[in-house]
């Protein structure tokens, strides 16, 4: 493959060349032009100037966009308001349209147990293994991954490296890696290019380019470069405890989630939750959150309030700051990045209220603090995956919440973003007016801070 002077509004490539045999990595930061790229490598982008060569025939591209348009796709045909029960949709045996079981090379993805399960009810890290086999079933020539390793428990992650270290070995299928942190750099990647505000800014051999101090300087995070945090909001502090569950349970039909899960959460017990993808982190967090049905079955307190004992939601929810996959997924609204801040005061998905100038100030401050001021007018949609997550997390800050509920808060973050986010995370521990009760994979996310552990 042979890209040369290559010109589009956001993307500039002057020669690069991808041999047979290669094994490549882009490294860039959020918003760097990934994505541009690999639409434009698919075809899925029109060439506005330069030359793009291959003998490929059969491209295929694994990222979170493309698990967000499935998504958006099987919420169009959810019928579940015409029925007596709920619509599953597409099942991932549907999905992989599989004739024969799972093939003995995709084993590990562990995809069998979850076979007639829709895919809209499929945690992230299901969803991303589901669609890494339908790209795989169709045998590509050329597979584009974009961040194939977030949302996935470590084993997986292991399992999946070691897959992809096979599949790039047997040279039927060239693989192309789209990612955001030099760590997730394998010894059996190649090469590396470097992509920064849409431009390839530097490429070579593996060796050569991770030898260079100016590359980890551009990827390195300093927080004496942040902006001034935001002056404190007037606010009461809720009752002890913030959040109690007892014999906590989750059953879909046969299948048990989890079951006699206990959990107590007082102000200041910042918790960590941990457990293999699938172990019902998300659906514990969306108990709490009142996002999933089962939360009125079930024992639980929030705030001071018991669920299913006619409580209002929304004096409920003015307390939370949430960022999780499924509040990423259905953000599909077309408002501006400080409008989707501003939103957060309201704890609606869009802006529909009048905001006064003290929420409107906090809403630059934080977008500032994220790095993305220069882009409060751009429409949310045509922001990349990690800067759409960036906005979601100054959202859920800028009303200074009592309890902040994260699910993989740094998926799809560059490693600088991702520091800029724990940095947050620990200063807000310091300041003792938020709680913080976070899901994570990642074993350098269990900070000091937390002083409560439960695996699942």
């Amino acid at each position: 493959m042979h890209l040369n002077n290559i010109h589009t509004e956001q993307l500039s490539i002057k020669d690069w060349h991808i041999q047979p045999g290669q094994c490549w990595a882009v490294i860039g930061r959020n918003g760097s032009g990934k994505q541009l790229l690999a639409n434009l490598i698919a075809g899925k982008t029109e060439l506005q100037q330069g030359n793009l060569s291959h003998d490929f025939t059969n491209i295929e591209i694994l990222s979170f966009e493309a698990q967000q348009s499935l998504y958006e796709n099987e919420l169009k045909l959810d019928d579940t308001d015409f029925m007596d029960c709920l619509d599953q949709g597409t099942s991932v045996h549907e999905l992989l349209d599989l004739k024969a079981g799972i093939p003995e090379n995709l084993a590990f993805l562990g995809l069998d147990r979850i076979l007639e399960r829709g895919y809209r009810l499929l945690s992230s890290g299901e969803g991303r293994k589901t669609l890494l086999a339908h790209a795989v079933l169709q045998q590509p020539d050329f597979l584009i991954l974009d961040e194939p390793y977030d949302s996935l428990d470590l084993q997986s992650r292991d399992e999946m490296q070691a897959f992809f270290q096979h599949l790039s070995a047997e040279n039927q299928t060239q693989l192309l890696f789209l990612l955001n942190n030099l760590d997730e750099i394998s010894d059996w990647h190649t090469h590396v290019a470097i992509m920064e505000k849409g431009e390839l800014i530097s490429q070579g051999t593996r060796e050569a380019v991770l030898a260079d101090s100016a590359i980890h300087a551009l990827l390195s995070f300093d927080p004496d470069c942040l902006p001034e945090w935001p002056e404190d909001l007037p606010r009461t502090p809720p009752d002890n405890p913030l959040i109690k569950l007892t014999e906590g349970k989750v059953q879909y039909g046969d299948t048990l989630i989890f079951d006699a899960i206990d959990l107590t959460v007082t102000r200041g017990a910042h918790t960590l939750l941990t457990g293999p993808n699938g172990s019902g982190k998300s659906t514990l967090l969306s108990l709490i959150t009142g996002d999933h049905p089962q939360c009125y079955g079930n024992d639980l307190h929030i705030l001071g309030f018991r669920r299913g004992t006619g409580e209002s939601i929304w004096e409920v929810k003015k307390q939370i700051g949430i960022v999780t996959p499924d509040l990423h997924r259905n953000h599909r609204v077309t408002g501006a990045a400080l409008h989707i801040t501003l939103s957060g005061f309201f704890d609606t998905i869009g802006l529909y209220d009048n905001p006064d100038s003290t929420q409107l100030a906090h809403a630059r401050q934080w977008l500032a603090l994220v790095g993305l001021e220069q882009h409060s007018s751009t429409p949310y949609k045509q922001l990349s995956y990690g800067e759409q997550r960036l906005v979601l997390i100054a959202r859920a800050l800028v009303k200074q919440p009592a309890l902040l509920i994260l699910d993989e808060p740094t998926q799809g973050l560059d490693e600088v973003n991702r520091h800029r986010v724990m940095f947050f995370l620990e200063h807000l521990s310091s300041q003792h007016r938020t709680t913080i009760i976070m899901a994570s994979h990642r074993l350098d996310e269990r900070l000091p801070f937390f002083s409560q552990h439960l695996a699942l």
